[in-house]
């Protein structure tokens, strides 16, 4: 393979590098992909590749340490409504 001069990260991420990208382990990313606070994975051929671009923006949208406990109460009351 051709050396790059430029350094750059790999937008496509394995399950396990996409679990320590966003700091947990895989146990809870996937967790978190499946209740959708993570995105689901592409598929290439008949593997799963995290995007770290989608991660970025999920890994924003999760609440600040502050508003966790309420943001859950919140979710939880939603989905008990649907039920």
């Amino acid at each position: 393979m051709k050396s790059d001069a430029i350094a750059y990260p790999p937008r496509g991420l394995s399950r396990d590098e996409a679990a320590r990208y966003v700091g947990v382990g895989t146990t809870l990313f996937d967790e978190m992909v499946a209740n959708g606070r993570m995105p689901r994975p592409k598929r290439v051929n008949s593997r799963a590749i995290w995007d770290r671009v989608a991660l970025d923006i999920a890994f924003t949208a999760l609440p600040d340490k502050d508003t966790g406990l309420q943001e859950l109460l919140e979710r939880s009351n939603r989905e008990a409504k649907r039920l």
